[in-house]
């Protein structure tokens, strides 16, 4: 019986384990949303481009996740729209790029009639960014009935977490002033504080983690014989 219950508690544990992911966490944010300002049209072939930083108090981040602040007519629902990390703006080296789906909350109407909305998708890219400067662009949008939808500018107000206020282009003006969004993921350090762009984390950080699950196991093995 002894041998029975330790186990399935084992296999609970491993099975608990494998479930939980990594606590999500801001890595940049370009401040909150303005609303009444101005905002980019980001589906009619238009695209929208905006840079990010990755903290330099760490080796890389792993983005997980964006949340955009878009203004929508009334009644409408953004759907999805195609997100890419890329070394330049709207180019270069592609780290990330799919189109991805939005859940859509905090939705308050403005001063011009629309519905501003916070949007938020997980995408969960496993690539990690070494320390430095990334864009991330949005385009082909699919919203309600086709309607254009439009990224809030907000010249990149204030946030504690944002490493200076963003670069931002879109395809047919060029520069202009930034939009309201942040990066979502986790950001840690390499076993060998050293990285390379693009790539995951070394195995020697996923066998320490083995590691550390192996020896709980083992105490619990102790504890219940």
């Amino acid at each position: 019986m002894k041998l029975r219950f330790a186990s399935l508690s084992l296999l609970a544990l491993g099975l608990m384990l494998a479930a939980v992911p990594a606590a999500a966490q801001v890595v940049y944010s370009n401040g909150p949303t303005n609303g009444n300002l101005y905002a980019w049209n980001i589906n009619s072939g238009f695209v929208v481009s905006d840079t990010f930083n990755v903290n330099n108090a760490f080796d890389f981040a792993v983005v997980q996740g964006a949340s955009f602040s878009m203004w929508l007519h009334p009644g409408d629902v953004l759907y999805s729209a195609e997100l890419s990390i890329t070394s330049s703006e709207n180019g270069g080296t592609s780290y990330f790029d799919q189109e991805v789906n939005f859940n859509s909350t905090s939705c308050q109407a403005n001063q011009y009639g629309f519905n501003v909305c916070t949007e938020t998708a997980y995408f969960y890219d496993y690539n990690a960014l070494s320390n430095g400067t990334y864009w991330v662009n949005l385009k082909n949008a699919s919203v309600t009935n086709g309607d254009p939808v439009y990224w809030d500018e907000n010249f990149g107000g204030p946030s504690s977490t944002a490493l200076g206020q963003s670069l931002a282009s879109q395809n047919s003006v060029g520069t202009i002033p930034s939009e309201a969004f942040t990066i979502s993921g986790y950001a840690g350090f390499a076993p060998n504080s050293t990285t390379t762009t693009g790539t995951v984390p070394e195995l020697g950080s996923i066998m320490l983690f083995g590691s550390g699950v192996l020896a709980l196991a083992g105490m619990l093995r102790r504890k219940l014989f």
